[in-house]
């Protein structure tokens, strides 16, 4: 079984009906552990849409959240400061998602590979 920490990019296209990602979903939670950062689950509440409550919050809840705690922080720090002495700015966001990935032994599931520059960092890459 694998374990994919889902980006915030790829519920924001389940959300919105694109039907390739929604498949990929729908088979993967019957035979995966899927997770999302908390980081995740608030960008998806800021960005919803009022309708979109009641489904956005099952979407949420039927997936493992895993929150930020020391190790994920002190590692986004690093990747941060590591990144910016190679001219490579990463926000916030994506290097505590990163983190997350990194510091649980998760493939990252993403339509932004490019934000995601670390060569350690496991990508499941969707167009």
């Amino acid at each position: 079984m694998a374990r994919y920490l889902l980006d915030t990019n790829v519920l924001i296209l389940h959300l919105r009906e694109r039907r390739d990602i929604t498949a990929m979903l729908e088979k993967w939670i019957r035979i995966h552990r899927l997770f999302i950062s908390v980081v995740t689950r608030t960008e998806i509440l800021a960005g919803m849409r009022p309708h979109e409550e009641k489904r956005t919050m099952e979407l949420l809840e039927s997936l493992d959240n895993i929150p930020i705690d020391g190790a994920i922080a002190d590692r986004a720090g690093r990747l941060i400061y590591q990144y910016a002495r190679k001219g490579v700015v990463l926000s916030l966001a994506d290097a505590l998602i990163a983190a997350t990935a990194l510091e649980h032994d998760l493939t990252l599931v993403t339509t932004n590979p490019k934000h995601f520059p670390m060569p350690e960092l496991a990508l499941y890459p969707v167009e």
